[in-house]
């Protein structure tokens, strides 16, 4: 006989901290531990991702969020990347013989500043000398000498024709653009009317001299072309002239600045052979239009020579640590932006708008992977990127014909970047079997583990960082059952007595909260006593569903006992998961049994609510009965199990114990304790293996029992290997401390069975039977009889068959007689 499983001590129940074991008074006393909590292998993987400088040693950081990877990963970056030397500048700047493709500059660092301050100095200059020099005296005396002697020319060859017209009676008038000639008489020009009144031998003398006339004219104005020539000619010589003396001064401490650099001084000498052309539009051929008003004048200079720098560095700033928080493909690559004028889009090099990699190039660059894949073109963008070493900014889908406006192509820039993405598992896991790229691109891959050790140390460490935080947010000071309370919590996150959740973002979260509470008490420091409250409150707030559920539960509407005994029903325990909120629902788990070679039929996957891993657990019920109870017969059972009042998706196999136990009640019509409830997975052998969510199990039932009264004998049954995992709240401690719950840890089935029945299981004889009396003895009996009951049919069916054989040969027989 096997003695009944002894309830848990109140003091196994959770890994309670003592507070004199912390060695402070308060937290102030502590030195703030800045970085990150455990995880020796992350950070080791991170230190190998930034030193290794080869192709394709991108970083994935990969683990939950709340764990301090994203915060980590930045700061060690930061900390590495001071250390090292700046990167290059770069600058865009036009090119004036094709405007579409402007030039890339590449800087020392601080020098685009500088060389963008020079070219405003320059504007300044050019603001300053022109228009004045062309209003400067010596200036317009060679170009009145200029407009003199060709008016002179001009004029020596229409006085000549003037005269002769003057002796053949003719009248010659002449205005700015043409010449015209009309009958004279007696010194005065004769009118449309008089012209009417002449004869036609006048008439003809007139149209004689004009035809002479215009004939000389064409002969004196011959070279009037060459005259225009020498006179423009002679004009550009000036206005270049001019041109030069005024700007020469200006542009060339710039040439002699920066003479060193091949790339800045080409780009130097095709701004001045502009500077030419456009001073010389603005000043000297366009003299009507508006560029002659300052404000537009400097705009122009600024549109067509201040350099666009795309990105600056601080000439000690190290390395740059770029974290893209919205990674699109205009954030990550830059863009070119258009403005409106006169209803038409229009661009230039002015308008290049720098992205991220910019930003990162010549450090890192930290992406969020899952915003990052949202868009399947950006991903596949970034990877040519990474493969060509090449960053080109162009129109992300122009290649797919959607993208019709002209546009720039500036030049591409080389790309010296590592990339750390930053993810889940799942996404991590994704990536490597989707995409083919990713192993050889990404070859570094820092694990943050969900939880990590308790002990003194880490304890110590715990409440180091505790201190920082408190220190960064202005947190009054934490007693030591402050601190330790928040210990317990995070052991609660990580379901484990010996270690505490790597999540310490819940932690932070629930500081915060206490220190709420502290200020509404008006209280100087930080408690377990607010603690608590924080946690009261916030399950309180998100607590509404459950409080609904036992409501239900105690008035009846969900059926459920926690007292007495039934045959065929079970308290099961499971648990529900709404939003961030967590919680234990026990739930009744019901069997009935008959004769019938159905097997177990699972009511939930039959109805398409069952998840696989469920259906899994009623499926090992099968192997289990039949390795256990049917090897001298065959298991010819029909059964059907189902978890009432569900009307919802079931997954999970932490009820096959119970499912089993429910059965087996059905089976032998033996009942099942109603004030305990059992978790648990079942395996073939009846060995009970660990769930998950114990503790909220565990408080579901007790909430229960506790709304409908703590009777004594209430209690749940939980797998033994889930003892460690056990880090239950005050309310149920004091109850199992004062004998008013109990909570059970068994290794297998009949040890629930045991406590459940009140029953021994029995243990198999040599010859494999079991003692009277005993439960595996009952059920083998039940079992036996139902597997005769089928063969009984079997055999009755088998009779008929044979009978109704001879009936047959009888007939035959008596038709060969007739």
């Amino acid at each position: 006989m096997s003695k009944m499983v002894q309830s848990l001590p109140h003091t196994s129940l959770c890994a309670k901290l003592d507070e004199s074991s912390l060695p402070f008074e308060t937290l102030n006393e502590m030195e703030p531990l800045s970085g990150i909590l455990g995880q020796e292998r992350a950070v080791e993987a991170i230190q190998f991702g930034v030193a290794m400088h080869r192709p394709g040693y991108n970083i994935f950081v990969m683990g939950d969020s709340g764990t301090g990877r994203s915060s980590y990963v930045t700061s060690y970056l930061k900390s590495e990347a001071k250390r090292r030397s700046t990167p290059s500048e770069w600058v865009y700047v036009n090119n004036f013989k094709e405007s579409h493709s402007p030039k890339a500059i590449e800087f020392k660092p601080g020098e685009a500043k500088q060389f963008e301050q020079d070219i405003r100095i320059l504007i300044d200059g050019l603001m300053s000398t022109f228009p004045a020099a062309f209003e400067n005296p010596d200036y317009q005396q060679q170009k009145s000498a200029i407009d003199r002697a060709f008016n002179e020319q001009y004029e020596t060859a229409i006085n000549l024709v003037e005269r002769h017209a003057s002796k053949i009676g003719v009248a010659m008038f002449r205005d700015a653009s043409s010449v015209s000639f009309a009958p004279m008489r007696e010194g005065k020009a004769l009118d449309e009317a008089d012209f009417a009144t002449l004869t036609d031998e006048e008439r003809d003398a007139f149209q004689a001299g004009v035809s002479e006339l215009e004939g000389m004219l064409n002969d004196e104005l011959l070279s009037l072309p060459t005259w225009k020539r020498i006179s423009y000619e002679q004009l550009r010589e000036l206005n270049l002239e001019t041109v030069k003396e005024g700007l020469d001064p200006l542009i060339a401490p710039l040439f002699e600045k920066y003479s060193e650099d091949e790339a800045l001084t080409a780009y130097l000498k095709a701004m001045r052979e502009d500077l030419d052309k456009v001073i010389i539009d603005q000043f000297v051929d366009d003299k009507g239009t508006d560029n002659r008003d300052d404000s537009s004048r400097r705009t122009l200079y600024e549109e067509m020579y201040l350099p666009n720098i795309a990105v600056t560095h601080k000439p000690d700033g190290g390395q740059p640590v770029v974290y893209e928080s919205h990674p699109t493909y205009r954030n990550l690559f830059g863009q070119v932006e258009y403005s409106s004028e006169q209803g038409m889009l229009v661009t230039s090099y002015r308008l290049i708008r720098s992205g991220s990699l910019h930003a990162a190039n010549g450090g890192y660059l930290i992406l969020d992977a899952e915003k990052l894949l949202t868009d399947h073109y950006l991903w596949e963008a970034l990877k040519r990127a990474l493969k060509s070493k090449t960053l080109r900014i162009e129109h992300p889908y122009a290649d797919m014909g959607l993208m019709s406006t002209t546009t720039l192509s500036p030049d591409d820039l080389p790309l010296q970047v590592k990339v750390v993405l930053i993810g889940s598992r799942d996404i991590y896991y994704l990536l490597q079997d989707a995409d083919p790229d990713f192993q050889e691109m990404f070859r570094v891959l820092v694990d943050f583990d969900d939880s990590l050790k308790r002990n003194a140390e880490t304890e110590n460490a715990f409440a180091r960082l505790l201190k920082d935080r408190v220190s960064k947010e202005g947190y009054a000071d934490v007693s030591p059952k402050g601190v330790a309370r928040l210990i317990e919590y995070s052991s609660r996150l990580a379901e484990h007595q010996k270690e505490m959740a790597a999540k310490i973002g819940d932690v932070f979260e629930l500081l915060g909260e206490a220190d709420f509470n502290r200020q509404l008490a008006k209280d100087d420091m930080i408690t377990d006593v607010h603690v608590q409250r924080a946690l009261a409150a916030k399950k309180h707030r998100t607590g509404r569903v459950a409080e609904k559920i036992i409501e239900e539960i105690v008035d009846g509407t969900i059926l459920l006992d926690s007292e007495g005994e039934a045959i065929g029903k079970i308290n099961g325990l499971t648990v529900m998961q709404i939003g961030d909120s967590s919680f234990g629902a026990p739930a009744r788990i019901s069997t009935t049994v008959y004769p019938g070679g159905k097997g177990i039929v699972d009511i939930e996957r039959e109805s398409n609510l069952g998840q696989n891993i469920h259906s899994k657990g009623v499926l090992i019920l099968s192997g289990y009965l039949g390795h256990r109870y049917a090897q001298r017969f065959p298991l010819d059972i029909s059964a059907s199990i189902a978890m009432e009042q569900s009307y919802g998706y079931v997954d999970g196999d932490s009820a096959s114990t119970a499912e089993l136990c429910c059965l087996l009640s059905a089976l032998i019509n033996v009942p099942l304790r109603q004030d305990l409830a059992i978790t648990g997975s079942l395996n073939q052998y009846g060995q009970v293996q660990a769930i998950g969510g114990v503790n909220e199990k565990i408080e579901g039932f007790f909430n229960v029992c506790n709304a409908r009264g703590l009777t004594g004998t209430q209690g749940v049954i939980i797998p033994k290997s889930n003892a460690i995992n056990l880090m239950l709240n005050d309310d149920v401690l004091e109850a199992v401390k004062n004998g008013k719950f109990h909570v059970y840890a068994i290794e297998n089935a009949d040890e629930a069975l045991h406590l459940l029945t009140g029953l021994e299981a029995g243990e198999a004889n040599e010859d494999g039977s079991y003692p009277e009396g005993t439960l595996s003895a009952m059920i083998i009996k039940r079992l036996e009889e139902i597997s005769k009951l089928g063969q009984d049919d079997d055999e009755s069916d088998d009779k008929d068959e044979k009978n109704g054989e001879k009936a047959d040969s009888k007939k035959e027989k008596s038709k060969k007689n007739d």
